[in-house]
């Protein structure tokens, strides 16, 4: 068996729609405040595509920077993998909108369904190919338009989540030197799919005027269930990734940006400060399968990696589902 190829991080992007939507919009409608929003997840604001904007406008916008700092066209991408739960239309994927218009004329493209864990898969996916030496470069997006799915009659659910894209180019890591990916976990747990949901829309619920009717085409949530899972999963993951190494090698923990709370309990849960992980949620909200790789680009350009440090990358997401990786920067 031939042996594997090395697999770095070549280049990182991001992209938020530019109309904010701060927790006092919600106050003209919900019986919501500021401060109840803040203290139960830790968001003060998050972004809403514009309505002519869909999820492959934001994975456009995230691409290009990614693609530039990479230092490679669109013609050299071999493949496109997009992590969402929003794509621009049932048929066809996400992935293909992105190639045509990018201009990825020689690469491969398709979409991976893992609600927040989108980007992780599709991350897990890009190196993979290149790994075996059936990619050199792999363009891996996360990307969302959530804003279009919300019950804004839901206060729990409503008030969470917002719209972004980011993404990451892959290559072999003698090209890029820098981010080595060294080891990775993908996982699901299909009993607790009721967890988070949306009912609507799919072949078991056509959409209907009944469905319609009873706001199946909206993104629903066990609240407490969910808290309890993401801060078990989140902390079990981050010490997976860091077994074999020392607390001196972490540069940083880029987690899922799901809730404020959640990620400050797992932290506790395994003895840790957050003076080394990425917290973005309160400019963003929840942003799903956008959220690691949108941290990830914040943190490489506000300078906050360190060379020779590790990075854990670990989000989770509905089905349920989670996943991690472990970069060497």
């Amino acid at each position: 068996m031939p042996s594997l190829v090395r697999v770095g991080v070549a280049g990182t992007g991001s992209y938020a729609p530019s109309k904010v939507v701060p927790n006092q919009w919600f106050e003209s409608f919900l019986d919501t405040s500021d401060e109840w929003i803040v203290q139960r997840s830790g968001i003060r604001n998050r972004r809403f595509a514009a309505p002519d904007e869909a999820t492959s406008d934001l994975c456009i916008q995230a691409a290009k920077p990614a693609l530039e700092a990479a230092g490679i066209g669109p013609e050299d991408l071999d493949l496109i993998v997009v992590g969402t739960l929003t794509p621009d239309y049932p048929l066809p994927s996400t992935a293909v909108l992105v190639q045509d218009r990018l201009g990825a004329k020689r690469a491969a493209a398709f979409d991976v369904s893992a609600a927040c864990t989108g980007f992780m898969t599709a991350l897990h996916v890009g190196e993979s190919f290149i790994a075996t030496g059936r990619a050199r470069y792999v363009l891996a997006i996360g990307a969302e338009v959530l804003s279009r799915f919300l019950d804004l009659k839901d206060r729990t659910s409503c008030i969470l989540f917002g719209d972004a894209a980011g993404a990451v180019v892959l290559a072999p890591w003698n090209d890029v030197r820098r981010g080595e990916l060294l080891k990775g976990t993908l996982g699901a747990d299909g009993s607790q799919y009721e967890l988070i949901h949306i009912r609507g829309n799919g072949s078991r619920h056509p959409t209907s005027p009944e469905t319609l009717e009873l706001g199946e085409q909206y993104i629903r949530l066990r609240g407490r269930e969910v808290f309890k899972f993401a801060v078990s999963t989140m902390s079990e993951l981050i010490l997976q990734m860091l077994e074999g190494h020392s607390p001196d090698e972490l540069g940083l923990i880029v987690p899922h940006q799901v809730n404020r709370r959640i990620i400050d309990a797992a932290l506790d849960r395994i003895g840790m400060t957050d003076e080394k992980v990425v917290v973005n949620i309160q400019h963003y909200g929840n942003t799903s399968a956008a959220t690691v790789p949108l941290a990830l680009d914040e943190a490489v350009r506000e300078g906050r990696m360190v060379d020779g440090k590790l990075v854990v990358l670990v989000a989770f997401g509905a089905g349920m589902t989670w996943g991690a990786s472990l970069l060497r920067w």
